[in-house]
């Protein structure tokens, strides 16, 4: 017994048990010996019978992959204890697939037992679960226990390329002439309405054929063709008709039957419109990459508003797929930038070419590419130096242009921003210049305030308009942060500070009550790592918006070490997964406006863990920051 005593002393946690208590736990170990190389549990499927302590010989642990490759071997011997995070964690299934060694012993203590354990002894019970938070901040290891599933549903759903009718698919109007009317007429006529397809009627008013730019080319341009000729003489055809209440499958397969690039559109024996092979394949494709086209494809606010409309579900798709957050980030972005630039370039060719060179920029999480599905405008414009003279008139023009793309955005689902950070607002759209004059005093006369409302305008990214204004832009502030800014960092770093982690005296996490549930606010959780990253950054000069990007910046310049790199990165971007599909399963399950609380009752006891150690580590480098910038520790 003074052996097994002496064995259980060497193995954690269980050295921290008194000796009374591991006398009793002495008399409940089961002996297991292995004879030779065993696999005793497979990952979530083996349930434990217990907990194992090696007291000779080696387990093996790893995860399989899907193709049963193994993935993060660790080998444990003598002192190692098994199973304590599969038993409390893992709804008492094994985390990881585990092959005992020959030779190999090892003492069970029954579940039950170990259980009692836990519930007597806070400190045992922690063991297990902080050695667990710190292990789910390695993306691979966490990547394996999430267990993402497979990509079985698609964000558009499968059955719809053989549910949905062609009434449901957008098309665009008729635009056409007679035969009789001059080639050059013709291609006049498809530059104004912005078409590819000019459809060419007869004498009776009915489509006899078409013209399409891919028509000019090979018939007029390459034959050097009069263009005064009628343009019935280089039309195409035959006309390629379908029904509105045809499947969308079969309008697909009649245009690659006839090899038709283009489908007149028909409703009680009329052409009501028409549509293109490329719109409809678009419609149906599974990559969001290919959907990104189809929002280039679309010609209407309405039907941006139907594009924007599906982002949640694709969000939900790709992060069930395990696609990393980051990259699904990358896409709300894309999609987003994608509709404001449908948005501006509709603008100005209803108002006609601006009066001067302009950047529209964009603030805040879209101007660091981090989109969240519970987003409002961010955005301002910076136009060139002009005369005395024409400054009342570019100033004009500019305010009505961001007045008309605010509108259409938010009618779109991008909806007015609160604090009223938008190109409308008269504050927010000005002249070079002005905006150096802007962003100098922000930096030259901080106060605590000013530097809390700014900080946005430090995120900035442009999506429209001429490069060469931001790089001017970027360049003047390049210039002023070489210049001693103490009182700024100074009030960057406090305002880093606002938002503390939601973490008790005791380390669990803190909530507040809405309604009848205990939630905590996941965007306040995160914006510390954002706001503490933005100020390394510029004192650094770094000039990257993207929270990631910009601690990469910070790594390769040695501010922070690879350790702290990985720290921040895993527990940022594990914190905007469960932002993201939260929002998202909100808006598609439970049809309701996004937001950002997190009821703590719905999240596994994986996740506390995992949020825990993540708010520690967050809580550590608000240590660090506090320390260098403000010459405090105690704040």
């Amino acid at each position: 017994m003074s052996d097994l005593l002496q064995f259980l002393k060497s193995v954690k946690p269980f050295d921290k048990l008194p000796d009374d208590v591991l006398l009793g736990v002495a008399d409940l170990l089961q002996e297991v010996r292995y004879t030779k190389d065993t696999p005793i549990y497979y990952q979530d499927v083996t349930k434990m019978k217990g907990v194992d302590l090696i007291a000779e010989g080696e387990y093996e642990t790893f995860f399989y992959d899907s193709e049963q490759n193994k993935r993060i071997i660790d080998q444990h011997t003598r002192g190692y204890c098994y199973g304590g995070v599969s038993v409390l964690l893992n709804r008492k299934r094994s985390l990881r697939s585990v092959i005992a060694k020959k030779g190999t012993v090892v003492y069970t203590l029954p579940r039950r037992d170990f259980r009692a354990l836990c519930q007597a002894y806070e400190e045992f019970f922690h063991f297990f679960t902080t050695e667990f938070g710190r292990r789910m901040l390695d993306d691979e290891y966490a990547h394996f226990v999430k267990r993402p599933t497979t990509f079985e549903e698609n964000y558009i759903a499968s059955d719809q390329l053989y549910s949905r009718k062609i009434e449901s698919v957008e098309y665009r109007e008729l635009v056409s002439c007679d035969a009789g009317t001059p080639i050059y007429e013709a291609a006049r006529l498809m530059a104004n309405q912005r078409v590819s397809c000019l459809f060419v009627t007869d004498t009776q008013g009915k489509v006899a054929g078409f013209v399409t730019d891919i028509t000019l080319r090979d018939h007029v341009v390459a034959r050097r063709a009069d263009v005064n000729g009628p343009v019935g003489d280089i039309m195409g055809n035959p006309v390629v008709s379908i029904s509105t209440q045809a499947f969308i499958y079969e309008a697909i397969l009649l245009m690659f039957q006839t090899k038709t690039r283009y489908l007149l559109i028909e409703e009680n024996g009329r052409h009501i419109g028409f549509t293109s092979r490329n719109r409809l394949v678009s419609e149906q494709a599974q990559s969001p990459f290919v959907f990104i086209q189809s929002v280039k494809l679309a010609q209407s606010v309405e039907e941006l508003r139907k594009k924007w409309q599906k982002v949640p579900e694709i969000v939900y798709q790709l992060l069930k797929r395990g696609v990393k957050p980051e990259i699904v980030n990358q896409v709300i972005t894309t999609v987003s930038d994608t509709i404001a630039l449908k948005v501006i370039e509709s603008a100005i060719n209803e108002m006609g070419p601006p009066p001067a060179k302009f950047a529209f920029i964009v603030l805040g999480s879209e101007g660091r590419k981090e989109q969240t599905l519970k987003t409002d405008q961010d955005n301002a414009i910076i136009y060139e130096d002009k005369a005395n003279e024409q400054r009342e008139l570019v100033r004009e023009y500019f305010l009505k242009f961001a007045e008309r793309v605010s509108e259409n955005l938010d009618s779109i689902g991008f909806s007015y921003c609160t604090g009223g950070y938008m190109a409308k607002n008269a504050k927010w759209t000005h002249s070079l210049s002005h905006w150096k004059r802007n962003y100098e005093s922000w930096m030259e006369e901080p106060e605590p305030a000013t530097v809390m409302q700014f900080s946005a305008f430090f995120d900035c990214r442009l999506i429209y308009g001429e490069p060469v204004i931001m790089e001017e832009l970027r360049t003047f502030l390049d210039e002023e942060l070489q210049k001693p800014l103490g009182r700024f960092l100074y009030h960057m770093a406090n305002n880093a500070l606002q938002y503390v982690p939601p973490l008790t005296y005791f380390k669990n996490i803190r909530t507040f009550t809405k309604g009848e549930r205990e939630v905590f606010n996941i965007k306040k959780a995160m914006t510390p790592i954002v706001d503490l990253v933005r100020v390394h950054a510029l004192e650094n000069r770094i000039f990257k918006t993207n929270t990631g990007e910009r601690l990469e910046a910070l790594k390769d310049k040695g501010i922070f070490s690879e350790g702290e790199y990985q720290e921040l990165m895993q527990s940022y971007y594990y914190l905007m997964s469960m932002r993201l599909k939260k929002q998202a399963v909100q808006i598609i399950h439970d049809k309701t406006e996004p937001q950002n609380y997190i009821d703590i009752q719905s999240l596994t006891k994986i996740e506390q863990v995992t949020l825990k150690e993540i708010f520690k580590t967050i809580a550590n480098f608000q240590t660090n920051m506090k320390v260098k910038f403000t010459n405090s520790l105690f704040g």
